[in-house]
C-alpha cells in the first residue's frame, strides 16, 4: 500500500499551514527552492529521502507521522504495510521506506524496511537526534557513517549514535533491503 505524492503532499501542507509558516519560510529552512516544496505539496512529485528529512525536521514532525495508522496498531500484515517512494538525488533511483512500527507521539521508535534499487542512495549525508539500528536482509549497502565506510551484506547489522553524519547506497546488482529502526522518533 503506496502512500500516495498526493497524500504525503497534503500532510506536509496541513502541517505547514498549522505551524502557520509560508511556501518561502519552509523552503529557506529545509533548503529547498520555493517551486520545489509547492510542487510536493500538490502531489506532482515525490522528494528526496534527504530532502523529506529536512522538511519534516523543519515542520517538527517525524517520517513515521507521515503514515496513515493508528497509533496502537499491533500488527501490520506483509503487503498492507504503508510505503512512501522517494526520489533518488541525481538518478532518479531512490529509496522505499515501509513502515513496521508508527513512531507517533506515544511511540519511543520507528521503524522502517529500506528498499534501494540497484544504484539507489539515501543522498547527502544527515544527522538527527538519536539512536538508530539496522539489519541487511538481502543485497549490499554500502554505509558510511562519518568518513568511515563500510559494505554490508545480508545478515550484517549496524547502529550509531544518529548524530553522526550517515547515508548509505546501493551499489550492488540487484536491489537491497534492510530494517531500520531509529529511537527516539525523530528521522
Amino acid at each position: 500500500m503506496v502512500l500516495s505524492k498526493e497524500h504525503l503532499g497534503k500532510r506536509l501542507r496541513h502541517q505547514r499551514r498549522a505551524l502557520r509558516l509560508t511556501l518561502n519560510e519552509v523552503a529557506v529552512k529545509s533548503g529547498c527552492s520555493e517551486s520545489m516544496l509547492s510542487k510536493i505539496e500538490t502531489g506532482r512529485v515525490n522528494p528526496s529521502l534527504d530532502l523529506l528529512h529536512r522538511l519534516v525536521a523543519t515542520l517538527q514532525l517525524n517520517i513515521g507521522a507521515l503514515f496513515v495508522g493508528e497509533a496502537e496498531e499491533v500488527v501490520r500484515r506483509n503487503g498492507k504495510r504503508q510505503q512512501i517512494q522517494l526520489l533518488g538525488p541525481r538518478n532518479g533511483k531512490g529509496v522505499v521506506l515501509e513502515q513496521l512500527a508508527t513512531g507517533g507521539d506515544a511511540s519511543m521508535l520507528e521503524a522502517f524496511i529500506h528498499i534501494l534499487e540497484p544504484g539507489g542512495r539515501h543522498g547527502s549525508a544527515i544527522s538527527h537526534v538519536g539512536e538508530e539500528a539496522g539489519y541487511v536482509i538481502k543485497g549490499t549497502i554500502k554505509l558510511q557513517v562519518d568518513k568511515e565506510i563500510w559494505t554490508l551484506r545480508e545478515g550484517d547489522s549496524f547502529n550509531f549514535r544518529s548524530e553522526r553524519l550517515h547515508t548509505y547506497s546501493n551499489p550492488g546488482r540487484i536491489p537491497a533491503m534492510m530494517i531500520v529502526v531509529n529511537t527516539p522518533p525523530t528521522f
